[in-house]
Order: C-alpha cells, then sequence, then structure tokens
C-alpha cells in the first residue's frame, strides 16, 4: 500500500526505517516503530532510545531487584510473522478435515454451523451461543474453504503485522461474530457456513485504514465490490447477509482503530470495542419479536 500521500506522512513509517510502514507507536514518546524497533515493556511497546534512556535511569537498587528476581530484560522484539492468521489457517483447515471423517464430520459440522433460532432456548429448547463463532470454522467444500483461507493469508500478511496480534483477532472474532447476528436479523431460519463474514470484515478494516493513512486502496475495493455483488446473483449459494454484516462490523473496527491509535487513547479503544460487541449482542434480541 503505497501512495505519494502514504509516503509523504512520516507518521505512517518507523522513525529509525523509513521504509518500513506500522501502526504502533512507542508508549512514551510516540513515535512510529516497525516490529524490529519494538521493545516489550510491561504495557505496550517502546523504541530503542526510549529503552536507553529508561535504564540509563534505573538505580543501582532497581538493577540489584531485577538481576535478584531474575527479571529478563525486554527485548527487541523481531518476530513481525503473521502468526494468529497461520493459527486461524491451521484450526479451519483442521476442522475441514475432521468434517471429512464419516460418521464423525456431518455430525461435527452440525454442532458447529451457525443456525440462529439455536440461540433461543424459548423457541427451540436449546442455547448454544459458540454458533456465533464457529460457523466461521465450518465449510461445505474444498473450494470454499481454500478461497476463504487463501484470502484470509492475502490479507493477514498485511493486515497483522499493522495492527498486532491482539487487535488483528479482535477485528477477526467481532467480523465473525457481526456476520452471524446479520444472518440472525436479515433470514432467521437459514443455517449458514464459512469463514466469509470474518474475511469480509478483514477487507472492511483494510478498507477504512487504508483511506486514514493514505494508502492507495482502489484494487481492494475493487475485489471487495465484486466479491459482494456475486452474493446478490442468483444461483450463487452465497450468504450475502454475513458478507455485508461482516463488512460493516470490520469497517467499523477499523475507524475505531485508526481514530484511537496514540497510546492515550488505548483505554477509549477498548471500551468502544466492547461497547461495539455488546451492541451487536443486544441485535439478538430483536429476531424474536420479528419472526416469532
Amino acid at each position: 500500500m503505497t501512495t505519494p500521500d502514504l509516503s509523504r506522512n512520516t507518521d505512517n513509517f518507523c522513525y529509525r526505517h523509513p521504509d518500513r510502514q506500522s501502526f504502533v507507536l512507542c508508549q512514551r514518546c510516540l513515535r512510529t516503530i516497525c516490529p524490529q524497533c519494538q521493545t516489550q515493556a510491561a504495557v505496550g511497546v517502546i523504541c530503542p532510545e526510549c529503552l536507553g534512556q529508561q535504564q540509563q535511569t534505573q538505580t543501582p537498587a532497581q538493577r540489584k531487584a531485577e538481576r535478584r528476581w531474575a527479571r529478563p530484560r525486554a527485548v527487541t522484539a523481531t518476530d513481525s510473522r503473521p502468526l494468529v492468521t497461520y493459527a486461524i489457517i491451521a484450526i479451519t483447515a483442521l476442522a475441514f478435515l475432521i468434517g471429512l471423517i464419516p460418521g464423525v464430520g456431518p455430525t461435527v459440522q452440525s454442532a458447529l454451523l451457525f443456525w440462529a433460532p439455536s440461540l433461543y432456548p424459548e423457541l427451540t429448547g436449546t442455547f448454544e451461543p459458540w454458533r456465533l463463532f464457529t460457523a466461521a470454522l465450518v465449510h461445505d467444500g474444498f473450494w470454499h474453504v481454500g478461497l476463504n483461507m487463501l484470502a484470509l493469508w492475502m490479507i493477514g500478511r498485511s493486515l497483522e503485522p499493522l495492527l498486532g496480534r491482539g487487535r488483528f483477532l479482535t477485528l477477526y472474532l467481532l467480523s465473525a461474530l457481526g456476520g452471524s447476528v446479520a444472518v440472525a436479523l436479515l433470514s432467521f431460519t437459514t443455517p449458514v457456513v464459512g469463514a466469509s463474514g470474518a474475511i469480509f470484515g478483514l477487507f472492511g478494516a483494510l478498507i477504512v485504514i487504508g483511506r486514514h493513512i493514505g494508502a492507495n486502496i482502489a484494487g481492494i475495493a475493487i475485489i471487495l465490490g465484486v466479491n459482494l455483488v456475486i452474493g446478490f446473483i442468483p444461483g450463487f449459494n452465497v450468504s450475502w447477509q454475513a458478507h455485508v454484516g461482516g463488512l460493516v462490523v470490520g469497517a467499523l473496527v477499523g475507524l475505531i482503530y485508526a481514530r484511537t491509535r496514540s497510546v492515550r487513547r488505548r483505554a477509549l479503544q477498548i471500551w468502544l470495542l466492547v461497547a461495539l460487541a455488546l451492541v451487536l449482542l443486544a441485535l439478538l434480541l430483536i429476531p424474536p419479536l420479528l419472526y416469532y
């Protein structure tokens, strides 16, 4: 994601490595730092210069206590691999393989797919809230899971290092939740499988964040638009409701991340994410009023 506007905005790049884009700030000086320059601190990360200043101001008693209790000094983080992306792909692939086991697979899939009535004991006698998220693990064929995981791999390699692992996982889960909530509101009795809602959420966040930092998002927007339109074409067995729900929630999460980027707004970021999750859960109170 490189455009002239993005290149001119130095706040989007590591101050020690101007060619490396990052979305993480030093908690002390608030300058942008890439994964190689990040040093894990008690809360957040700090840059090498702030780390050096911190070590210089340590008193002899503090250094002695650190040695006594064998507390390792902070180590500069150099691992920027999208491990959460790899983990999600591995878990989803495992769920798909289990689904292929005769006699076991269909039972597991039926227990994990999303079916909105299963959330309402007064309607069906069951309460299975895990389906809101586990539907993203179940797919109805090799091409379905393959294309979804390919999209996750392509987006995750760029977005996870940009956001950080915790934020990326939060984005993925909230997007999956948003897709399930949209299905409950718009297609109550339809069983749904697949990670498409979560994937569309990643698309939405990537577009919002890319627009915020001045990146060229035209290509991403075109791909998203084409995939979104496919869901409305008759004959395609696609849940457009999950796509739209995941996209909207992902865009909202991306907006929250973009507007609460600084360390000073970290608490606000957490509260906004919690509020978004609570709103999504509150929306689940509506379907029984509409369909029963």
